[in-house]
């Protein structure tokens, strides 16, 4: 179906225009932005409500077994709204937070292409195609890291090239073993790969698509591009790279292991321990990293590499209901982080301040900014009854059902220290920023709120984090589903 394509091309489209004939209007430039996120959030939506069997497209036939394919399943469809919608919210928000910045067309630019790029990414029907826009996501992408041209943001943006590319690099190894087996590798629901004539390099490529994948899900030991990255970047780019560019990651450990390898192939093998050990080894250390750090977006950073391993966690049990946990944090985790860095963002923009230390008293200053940062804190602690307590809760409860020896029991372990460590770095700031002490100047308390064009953003994100929590009925239905198709 050519429908398909439009998501895909008409920001990628926008965005080129945008850079080669940039408006001479602010106005003008920032209208044409808006309405070409707010169109791709509606085609996301439409293609969403569309029968599944309705929406598959070969586009080239590049080689024998190598096509440029597109289809859409309950996954694509999870993860291609959920980044238009995201997208949609932190372009808003860069309206006011780009204005203090140089070379707006070609942030603009760059980000329009990545969300099209991205479409593409959710709506691919095979490994190849997949991995062609996975590559396509790390180049497109790296410009709004390194956006300000400063000799950190270039090589912060280098860094995270070079972790990408080595990680993409596993993943293509990984890929040419796959096709070695033989299989078709177009996605389908529990794998196309025989488990029961599975050889020790079909293992060693699954492993190799979970280490390369990971690398952007910020996964242990090739974590270290996340901390760099998103302190040099501008708020929103730093937002989008968080809530939804390590999700890409995640989409991709998904699409090998649930819809290529099938997760009967590696369960109870090496692959899966070595697997589990990684995940949990990310959320404790993601956490601790986050307590020790001043720089606030780095320790946002550092809690994304813990959190996105949370997901990871769910998915490397093999088992349903930790599937549903992992599905549902992903998209939990996608409105809070971007929550918090949007408005850490907002006080960047209006106070310049950057660190924990410097950050008391700003509850004065930024009320509702901070209220939304304090309750999008609270929802990823997973205090009841927000969001992130569902997913959390679905997490622990797949970890005690798997049956797995040790993991049953240190899972929700690492999970509840980690989560007592996000209040400690998440909840303090709150607390300092609303009862800072006899010593704060309450004479020359001033107030820096943003405009609407960051708090709408901010505001619709933090809701939405906590309404989920309360009725997560159909969004739980609809993953328990995707579930009982691929365990």
């Amino acid at each position: 179906m050519i429908a398909l394509l439009i998501p895909m091309l008409l920001p990628i489209v926008v965005g080129v225009l945008l850079m080669v004939f940039p408006p001479r209007q602010r106005n003008v430039m920032l209208g044409i932005v808006l309405a070409a996120l707010a169109v791709d959030l509606g085609l996301a939506v439409w293609v969403a409500l569309q029968p599944e069997d309705a929406l598959r497209l070969t586009l080239v036939t590049v080689t024998e077994g190598l096509t440029f394919y597109f289809q859409v399943d309950t996954v694509s469809k999870l993860f291609s709204v959920l980044v238009a919608f995201v997208w949609l919210l932190a372009g808003l928000a860069a309206f006011e937070y780009m204005g203090h910045e140089e070379n707006e067309p070609r942030f603009f630019g760059f980000y329009l292409i990545v969300g099209g790029v991205l479409a593409a990414l959710c709506y691919s029907g095979n490994l190849f195609t997949f991995y062609v826009f996975y590559e396509l996501m790390t180049l497109t992408s790296a410009p709004l890291v390194m956006h300000e041209l400063t000799h950190e943001a270039i090589m912060a943006g280098l860094k995270y090239l070079f972790y990408s590319v080595g990680g993409a690099f596993l993943v293509l190894f990984g890929f040419f073993l796959f096709a070695a087996q033989g299989a078709d590798l177009t996605f389908t629901a529990g794998g196309v790969l025989d488990a029961s004539a599975a050889t020790g390099v079909a293992r060693l490529a699954v492993f190799l698509m979970i280490l390369g994948f990971g690398t952007k899900a910020g996964m242990f030991p090739m974590h270290g591009w996340l901390p760099t990255a998103h302190p040099v970047a501008p708020a929103p780019a730093s937002a989008v790279l968080s809530g939804v560019i390590t999700k890409a990651g995640v989409l991709g450990i998904v699409r090998s292991v649930y819809y290529i390898a099938g997760p009967e192939l590696i369960r109870g093998t090496w692959v899966q321990y070595a697997w589990i050990g990684l995940t949990l080894v990310t959320v404790f250390m993601g956490s601790m990293l986050a307590y020790r750090e001043n720089l606030l977006k780095k320790r946002l950073a550092y809690s994304t590499v813990s959190q996105v391993s949370y997901v990871l966690f769910g998915l490397s049990l093999l088992q349903p209901v930790a599937f549903v946990g992992a599905l549902l944090h992903v998209v939990f985790h996608s409105l809070v982080k971007d929550g918090l860095f949007l408005s850490a963002g907002a006080i960047i923009c209006k106070t310049g301040r950057t660190k924990v230390d410097e950050l008391k008293g700003i509850g004065k200053e930024m009320p509702v900014t901070m209220w939304c940062f304090t309750l999008a804190g609270v929802t990823l602690v997973g205090i009841p009854p927000t969001s992130a307590f569902v997913s959390k809760w679905y997490l622990a409860t797949g970890s005690l059902a798997s049956g797995i020896p040790a993991v049953s029991w240190l899972g929700p372990v690492v999970l509840l220290v980690s989560a007592l460590l996000t209040a400690g770095y998440l909840l303090t700031v709150s607390i300092d920023a609303f009862l800072p002490g006899s010593d704060y100047d309450y004479a020359a308390l001033e107030k820096h709120e943003p405009t609407w064009q960051m708090l709408v953003p901010i505001v619709v994100l933090t809701a939405l984090a906590v309404l989920l929590g309360v009725w997560p009925g159909g969004l739980t239905s609809l993953l328990t589903g995707v579930a009982s198709s691929v365990l």
